[in-house]
């Protein structure tokens, strides 16, 4: 048996396809909805996400990913903490507010702090708070792997997803 290899796959760098069809494809994916969110130097910082999982329950990590062009991202990364809180149907104004850049996101929305003193909006379906465990590089973006140490939910909340360019609220099939 030989040792896996650690260098780049040569198809990283010979594409089949244009961004735009994949983007395209991955849009008629479901995904939920998050805002990621830390308190730095007394100030809160908080940037969409639909790239939120659950990656393991032994230790409990999540994940997300940020683009590496993002002017919110360093000081996320920079607190070492963040909380995650997974959107509401109802909370379509706060996704697109929170991916806008340059918006002033936290001034227009109720928001507290976990115990631990991460930013969470009120009203989410459920909330995550972590301590950042790893960063991985991934092309244009980075992988982010936290530590869960407070979580927290709504039971009677409908969450948000996006689909094919848009938010809408998940359809109860009851």
């Amino acid at each position: 048996m030989t040792a896996a290899r650690t260098t780049t796959a040569p198809w990283v760098d010979r594409p089949m396809v244009g961004a735009a069809a994949f983007r395209r494809a991955m849009g008629r994916y479901p995904t939920g909805v998050a805002v990621v969110a830390s308190m730095y130097q007394g100030v809160p910082y908080g940037f969409t996400v639909n790239s939120f999982v659950s990656v393991s329950l032994e230790p409990l990590l999540l994940s997300f990913c940020a683009s590496r062009t993002s002017t919110t991202w360093p000081a996320i990364r920079a607190a070492g903490r963040f909380a995650v809180s997974v959107l509401a149907a109802d909370q379509d104004e706060v996704c697109r507010t929170f991916a806008a850049k340059g918006a002033d996101r936290f001034s227009a929305f109720a928001w507290s702090l976990t115990s631990l003193g991460q930013p969470l909006l009120d009203g989410a379906v459920a909330w995550f708070d972590c301590e950042m465990a790893e960063v991985y590089p991934a092309g244009d973006h980075e992988i982010v792997l936290g530590a869960v140490r407070e979580v927290g939910e709504d039971p009677t909340a409908v969450p948000l997803v996006f689909h094919r360019g848009g938010v809408q609220p998940l359809l109860d099939p009851a």
